[in-house]
C-alpha cells in the first residue's frame, strides 16, 4: 500500500473500470503526480465493475454511446481483455422486429457491422433456444465478453511504469475543501493531498463524494438482478468460457449468456428498486460479499426465471439445477439515462466520471483525459456533459423519480420523440394558465413545459386540409399532430404567438464584459449598442460547443440568450471562462424574464396597436433589440427570427408575463393570431429556413466551413477555436451541410413513412455516403416542409455529392426512400432571399 502523498497534479477517487481508464489515459498525455484513490482492496475494490455482466454490445441509437462503445472495445481488444462472440437480440413481437429494423438504420449510420436474421439463424448460432418462440433476431458480431477487472489492473499498471501514477486503495475520501469556488485538498483517512483537480470515477458512490465539496452529481444506485445457474453439462462440454451469442431477450427484458459451465441470467423487468448512496455498506459488511451486492430478492426474478426457461427449455429445464449465484446488484442510473460527464457545474476542478457502464468505460477515460488536458475531447459527448441538468433536475427527487420512470426503458422501445411523465410539470411560464385553456400538448426541455402544438387549432385541419399530411404508420405520428402543420400554414398567413420562455437568459456584466464575450464568441461582438449577434462558441479543437445570441445592451452589458435544453451547459462555459479576478459577473435571469416570439406577415400590425414606438423597418431594423412598452408592459424587443417570418422575439419581466400574453392575444384576434407550438419553431419553421440546431447539425464532429456558418472575415480579436477555426477556412471541407427533400414516401406496403432522423444516407447503389474523413452521411433533423409540400431532411454530404438535385437514399426501419439535394450551405428552400424576414 502506498504512501499517501501530499501533492498532486489530479487525484481520481474510484479505481474500478472508469477510474482506472481515467489515470491510464491521463498519463498517456503527459500527467504526472497522478494519485489513484480506492475505498476498497484491489484488485477488485467492490464496486460495480467486479459485479457487473461484463459483456458488450456495440449499437444504440445514439451516436455518442456508439462511439464511445465501439472505442471502449478497441481499448479492451488492444489490452487482450476481450472474448469475441458476438451478440443476438431477440424478438418475440412484430413491434420488437420493427425496432431491429430502425437498429440497423443506427447500425448503418454509426458504421457498425450488424445483420437481421430469422429464427433458423439463430438457432444455428444458438442451439439452445426455442426458436419457434421469436420472429427475428439483431446480430452484431463485434458483441463480446471483457474483462474489466483485469483490464483496469493492466491501465494502473501501464500509468505506473510511466512513473505517473500512485495507487492508494484502502483509503477513503473523508473532505474535499474548496477555496474561492475551486477544489483544493482532498482530505483522506490516510493524510491530505493539496490538488487543484479531482476526477469523481467511484459509480454509486459519486454522489457521496461530490457532496463533500458541496456539489452534486445527480444519479441513484439501482438494483440489477442477475443469477447464474449451473453447472449444465453442455456447457460444461463446450470447455470454453462463452462458446455461443449473447442473447437479450428483449421483449422480455432480460440476457441470458453463457459463463463457463453455467448460464447467466440478468433482469431489467422487476420493479424499479432504487437505493441511496449513504445505504451502501461498507466493504466486508456482513452477509455481502461486497458493497455493490445486496441480497437476492427472488420473488422479483420469479417470472423471469420462468421466461429464461421458456427460451432456453433444454438447459434449465431440467431439474435439481443449482443457482450458483444470486445478486442484487448496484448500478448507477441517472434522469435520462445518460452518463454524467465533465466538471461539476457548482465546483470548479470537480469532474464527474460517473453513471458509466462497462462497455463505455474505457472510452469515457480517454475522454476526460482529453477533456482535461486540451478543453476538449475526440467524441462529442454533449449528451452526457453533467452540466446539462438544471439545479432543479438535480436534486434526489427528480432523480429517483426518473429512474424509476427510466429503469423499464433500459431495454424498452423508447420513440425518439418520447416524453418523460414524472415529476411534471416542473417548470411553467407565465403565460401556462392561458395555454392549458387552448389546449396545449406540453413536451418538457430541460423541465420547462413547452407546448408542442394547440388542440384549439384543431379547426385549422380544415383550412389547410389540403395542405396538410395525415400520418397513417402509428410509430410516424406518435408523439405528432398534423396540427402542428396547420399552425406553420396559419403563421406564414398572418401572425403566431409562441411561447419560448424555456430560453436561458443571462447577462454578462462588468469592466472587462467585451473582452471577456470577445474571448467566448465567433462572431464580432464589438458592435453598436442595440445590435443582436448571432454567433457559434467553438471548443478549442473548431468544433462546436453552443449556438446563441448575444444582445449588445451597453458597453460592457451583453445579454446572452441561448435554447432552454442547453442553457445550463452554456451558462457553465461561459462560467468557467470568467476572469478569475472579478472584473465581470455573469448573472442567470432565466427566471426573471419570459419570452414570447410574435412572428408572421401581420406582426407588425399586431405589435404596432399596443405600442407607441416606431416598429417599422425603418424606425426598428432587423437585427436590433430595445426596450419598448407594449401595453404598459416594459420589454426588450429583439428582431430576429427562427422561423423566417417578419417579427420579434419578446423578453419581459415573469410578473408581467400573463398581462403581455392577454395584451397581445386580445390585439391580435383582428389579425387572426394563433397558438404556434415548439414543433413549428423547432421543426417546421426552422427547417424550411436550413437552421441550425445544436446537437443535431452542430456538433464537434463538424467546423463552421462545413455546417456553413463561416463568417466574411474573422474578428483580429483573439477567441476559443480560433486556429483551429482559420485552419478550417484555409482547407477545402470534407463535407457540406444540406438540405435534402424526400421524393416518394411509398413502400410497397402503400404506407407513407416519414423519418424522425439519424437515419443513414446511401448513394442510389446503397452504398454508405462517407466522407474524406470517414465520416458517414445520416439525417442530423427531419420535418415537414408545409410551405413547399415537401418532407425535408438536414444532412452532411461530402462535396461531389453536395449538389443540387444529386439523387440519394435514405433507409428508415428496413425500407429505402429515394430522396435529392434541394439546397447546400445556408440556402433556404423557403424564402432564400430572406425577404419576409426583413419586410
Amino acid at each position: 500500500m502506498a504512501d499517501v502523498p501530499d501533492r498532486a497534479d489530479v487525484v481520481v477517487v474510484g479505481a474500478g473500470i472508469v477510474g482506472s481508464s481515467v489515470v491510464r489515459h491521463l498519463a498517456d498525455r503527459g500527467w504526472r503526480r497522478i494519485v489513484l484513490l480506492e475505498k476498497g482492496p484491489l484488485p477488485d475494490p467492490g464496486g460495480s465493475t467486479g459485479h457487473a455482466s461484463n459483456f458488450v454490445f456495440p449499437v444504440d441509437h445514439s451516436k455518442e454511446i456508439t462511439e464511445l462503445t465501439v472505442d471502449s472495445l478497441r481499448q479492451y481488444a488492444a489490452l487482450d481483455t476481450l472474448i469475441g462472440c458476438g451478440g443476438i437480440e431477440v424478438a418475440r413481437t412484430e413491434e420488437r422486429m420493427q425496432e431491429f429494423r430502425r437498429r440497423m438504420s443506427s447500425a448503418r449510420a454509426w458504421g457498425v457491422d450488424a445483420e437481421l436474421i430469422g429464427p433458423a439463424r439463430i438457432k444455428e448460432l444458438v442451439p439452445y433456444v426455442d426458436a419457434d418462440l421469436l420472429l427475428g433476431g439483431f446480430h452484431t458480431p463485434s458483441g463480446a465478453i471483457v474483462d474489466p477487472l483485469r483490464a483496469g489492473e493492466l491501465m494502473r499498471e501501464h500509468a505506473e511504469k510511466l512513473g505517473a501514477l500512485t495507487v492508494c486503495d484502502e483509503t477513503e475520501v473523508t473532505g474535499i475543501d474548496v477555496a474561492d469556488g475551486r477544489v483544493s485538498r482532498v482530505r483522506t483517512s490516510r493524510g491530505d493531498i493539496d490538488t487543484e483537480v479531482v476526477v469523481v470515477a467511484c459509480g454509486v458512490w459519486s454522489p457521496r463524494i461530490a457532496a463533500l465539496a458541496g456539489a452534486s452529481i445527480p444519479l441513484t444506485p439501482a438494483v440489477h438482478q442477475m443469477i447464474d445457474v449451473g453447472p449444465i453439462p453442455e456447457l460444461e462440454e463446450t470447455e470454453e468460457w462463452v462458446s455461443f451469442p449473447l442473447v437479450r431477450d428483449i421483449d422480455n427484458l432480460m440476457y441470458e449468456r453463457q459463463r463457463g459451465p453455467d448460464l447467466e441470467i440478468g433482469s431489467y423487468a422487476h420493479r424499479p428498486i432504487l437505493h441511496a448512496p449513504e445505504e451502501i455498506p461498507p466493504y466486508g459488511a456482513a452477509g455481502q460479499d461486497s458493497p455493490t451486492q445486496f441480497p437476492f430478492t427472488a420473488d422479483d426474478f420469479e417470472q423471469q426465471l420462468g421466461q429464461a426457461r421458456e427460451l432456453f427449455p433444454g438447459l434449465l429445464g431440467r431439474p435439481r439445477l443449482q443457482t450458483r449465484k444470486a445478486l442484487n446488484g448496484l448500478l448507477s442510473v441517472t434522469a435520462d439515462g445518460s452518463p454524467l460527464l465533465g466538471q461539476t457545474p457548482e465546483v470548479a476542478g470537480l469532474w464527474s466520471a460517473a453513471a458509466v457502464w462497462i462497455k463505455e468505460a474505457p472510452a469515457v477515460g480517454r475522454v476526460i483525459a482529453e477533456w482535461l488536458t486540451d478543453g476538449t475531447s475526440e467524441i462529442d459527448v454533449h449528451g452526457a456533459d453533467i452540466a446539462r441538468f438544471h439545479p432543479s433536475a438535480r436534486t434526489r427527487s427528480h432523480v429517483r423519480a426518473r429512474a424509476a420512470e427510466g429503469f423499464p426503458k433500459i431495454y424498452g422501445i423508447v420513440h425518439p420523440r418520447e416524453q418523460w411523465s414524472s415529476d411534471r410539470p416542473m417548470r411553467t411560464s407565465p403565460f401556462y394558465p392561458r395555454e392549458q385553456e387552448l389546449g396545449a400538448v406540453f413536451f418538457e426541455a430541460a423541465g420547462w413545459e413547452r407546448p408542442q402544438w394547440y388542440e384549439s387549432n384543431a379547426p385549422l385541419l380544415e383550412e389547410y386540409a389540403d395542405r396538410v399530411t395525415h400520418r397513417t404508420a402509428e410509430w410516424d405520428a406518435r408523439w405528432w399532430s398534423p396540427i402542428i402543420e396547420a399552425e406553420h400554414l396559419a403563421m406564414r398567413d398572418r401572425v403566431a404567438m409562441v411561447d419560448i420562455s424555456a430560453f436561458a437568459v443571462f447577462d454578462i456584466i462588468g469592466p472587462r464584459a467585451l473582452d471577456t464575450v470577445q474571448r467566448i464568441a465567433m462572431a464580432q461582438v464589438d458592435r453598436p449598442v442595440g445590435r443582436v449577434i448571432y454567433t457559434p462558441l467553438l471548443a478549442p479543437d473548431g468544433g462546436f460547443r453552443a449556438d446563441l445570441t448575444i444582445i449588445r445592451l451597453g458597453e460592457q452589458h451583453f445579454r446572452v440568450v441561448t435554447g432552454g435544453a442547453d442553457g445550463s451547459r452554456d451558462l457553465a462555459w461561459f462560467h468557467d471562462h470568467l476572469p478569475r479576478d472579478g472584473s465581470v459577473q455573469l448573472v442567470d435571469l432565466t427566471s426573471a424574464y419570459c419570452s414570447l416570439g410574435v412572428w408572421g406577415p401581420r406582426a407588425r400590425d399586431l405589435v404596432a396597436v399596443v405600442t407607441d414606438d416606431d416598429v417599422s423597418d425603418e424606425g426598428f431594423g432587423f437585427g436590433t433589440a430595445r426596450e419598448v412598452l407594449l401595453g404598459g408592459v416594459p420589454a426588450l424587443m429583439a428582431r430576429i427570427s427562427y422561423v423566417g417570418e417578419l417579427g420579434w422575439e419578446i423578453h419581459a419581466p415573469t410578473e408581467l408575463g400573463l398581462r403581455l400574453w392577454d395584451t397581445l392575444w386580445q390585439a391580435g384576434q383582428e389579425y387572426g393570431v394563433v397558438p404556434a407550438g415548439i414543433g413549428v419553431y423547432g421543426t417546421t419553421g426552422r427547417l424550411e429556413k436550413a437552421h441550425r440546431l445544436m446537437n443535431a447539425e452542430l456538433t464537434s464532429d463538424y467546423d463552421p466551413v462545413e455546417a456553413g456558418l463561416a463568417l466574411p472575415r474573422v474578428k483580429s480579436a483573439d477567441f476559443i477555436g480560433k486556429e483551429a477555426y482559420l485552419a478550417a477556412r484555409e482547407r477545402e471541407p470534407a463535407a457540406v451541410l444540406c438540405t435534402l427533400a424526400v421524393d416518394d414516401h411509398a413502400v410497397p406496403a402503400g404506407v407513407p413513412r416519414f423519418m424522425t432522423g439519424h437515419e443513414p444516407v446511401l448513394t442510389t447503389d446503397g452504398e454508405a455516403v462517407v466522407d474524406v474523413r470517414g465520416r458517414r452521411s445520416y439525417v442530423t433533423s427531419a420535418g415537414p416542409a408545409p410551405s413547399l409540400g415537401r418532407y425535408l431532411l438536414m444532412a452532411y454530404l461530402p462535396p461531389a455529392y453536395a449538389v443540387e438535385g444529386t439523387a440519394l437514399q435514405v433507409e428508415y426501419l428496413g425500407e429505402r426512400f429515394p430522396v435529392s439535394v434541394l439546397t447546400t450551405g445556408r440556402t433556404a428552400p423557403f424564402d432564400p432571399e430572406q425577404r419576409r424576414t426583413k419586410a
